[in-house]
């Protein structure tokens, strides 16, 4: 792996995005060595938590290479492969077998919103900067993004975040439910793993309780993946018209 690092400690495996020099954002690449991480994760029957970090920034969504190649074909087998592949690094991330845990520093946007937003829980830097920012580029979300962000925050929320392009700082998001803690920048990633180290230590019990706590805390409305369906087509349109303005 060249995008993610991968290491077992304490029965956590810690994953690290580590390509600062895009800050992080999602490529084919990066979402495939995602999807590898957590499948060796969950063969690993020692693992009991999951914790996801992005160093100093968590991730800025997806690659805008990625957006561009997009534009060109947006309903073609080649654009629709690429961009499903983006969407399963989050639902591998949701479906797991052990609880997830994202170290939030940095920004989190767009489809790294959705990579945080698909952890179990999250512990974020105060000045952690999360936004949708698809209106901002002329996309529309994809992913499951309402659903996500609605999961935690509620509609409200959801609808200033996903509708109306608020930016919330780390702490904005505790209030709202979107994380755990908001804590000092330098400390983010050491409370991410003690919370982890805490579900891993019985590796059995926790992956049978995160299945239990996932299927009683659905998403509203519909589920994850028909919302992934729901936001696709919309998002197609997104981008041809995006290309079409260029």
């Amino acid at each position: 792996m060249t995008d993610v690092s991968y290491e077992v400690v304490d029965n956590v495996a810690r994953m690290t995005l580590r390509a600062p020099e895009r800050r992080n954002a999602l490529t084919p690449q990066m979402a495939a060595e995602i999807v590898a991480a957590i499948d060796r994760a969950d063969a690993d029957e020692s693992v009991g938590a999951i914790l996801i970090t992005g160093g100093a920034s968590f991730c800025a969504g997806a690659d805008r290479g990625l957006l561009a190649d997009t534009e060109a074909d947006p309903a073609g087998d080649r654009s629709y492969r690429t961009i499903s592949g983006i969407y399963n690094s989050f639902l591998r991330l949701g479906t797991t077998k052990s609880p997830t845990v994202a170290a939030v520093r940095g920004a989190a946007v767009g489809a790294g919103l959705n990579l945080a937003m698909a952890t179990d829980l999250r512990i974020v830097s105060r000045d952690a900067r999360l936004l949708s920012g698809f209106a901002r580029i002329g996309l529309h979300p994809g992913g499951g993004h309402f659903g996500l962000l609605a999961r935690s925050a509620g509609r409200e929320a959801a609808a200033a975040i996903g509708l109306f392009g608020c930016q919330i700082s780390g702490s904005r998001a505790c209030e709202l439910g979107m994380a755990w803690q908001a804590v000092d920048d330098a400390d983010v990633e050491q409370v991410a793993l003690d919370l982890a180290r805490q579900a891993a230590a019985d590796p059995a019990l926790s992956r049978e309780m995160v299945a239990s706590f996932r299927r009683q805390c659905e998403l509203p409305g519909a589920s994850w993946d028909a919302g992934v369906q729901i936001e696709r087509s919309p998002q197609m349109w997104s981008f041809r018209r995006r290309a079409d303005l260029m």
